[in-house]
């Protein structure tokens, strides 16, 4: 099986190719459009702003590409929300696979901190990522922009109040938390990917 891992500016390709290289395969990490198209799974990571990885994508014609992948593409934390139609992190225009806004947090209450940052539960899971899941299971969050609940949510966490922690559409699958960061819950869930 071939899984290639979308190489762009973002800051955590290393620690999701050394997830994977723990699960025994050896991804390639990559932007060649031959490469990418003759994949067997997709991951496009990402730790970084909106706004200027979309006009670094859109200059090499890496946001047509994406969105023709026709494998499992698993999209992390910014590449979750690059997926989806528009992102408030500097009003920027995205790929469009989810039809649905990324928003900033804003605090309710005192104790309210932005970035969420740590361990969280993620529930209400209903996606081949989360096969096997019965329960709510904890994982690895660091944002300060979410998604809100909408058609395509495979799970949901609350902090300040309920977000998507994961999308599904088609072949397209995301996940606001980092599963590479996740320990055994998140091996669990790129194992489940791989497996799709």
């Amino acid at each position: 099986m071939k899984v290639a891992i979308i190489k762009y500016n973002a800051g955590n390709i290393c620690s999701v190719d050394y997830a994977l290289r723990r699960l025994g395969v050896t991804p390639v990490i990559t932007a060649d459009k031959e490469e990418l198209l003759s994949a067997d799974k997709i991951i496009f990571p990402g730790v970084g702003e909106a706004e200027m990885t979309m006009r670094f994508l859109r200059s090499r014609g890496m946001d047509r590409l994406i969105k023709e992948l026709n494998r499992p593409l698993l999209g992390i934390c910014l590449g979750m929300q690059l997926m989806c139609r528009h992102s408030e992190e500097g009003d920027v225009d995205c790929l469009g696979i989810f039809d649905t806004e990324v928003k900033r947090f804003v605090p309710l209450k005192h104790e309210d901190k932005v970035p969420h940052m740590g361990w969280n539960t993620i529930g209400q899971t209903c996606s081949g990522l989360f096969e096997s899941f019965t329960k709510e299971e904890y994982v690895y969050f660091v944002h300060s922009y979410y998604v809100p609940v909408n058609d395509c949510t495979a799970a949901v966490t609350d902090y300040i109040h309920p977000f998507s922690a994961a999308l599904h559409k088609d072949n397209f699958y995301a996940t606001q938390f980092h599963p590479e960061k996740s320990g055994s819950v998140g091996e669990r869930i790129l194992s489940n990917f791989l497996a799709l």
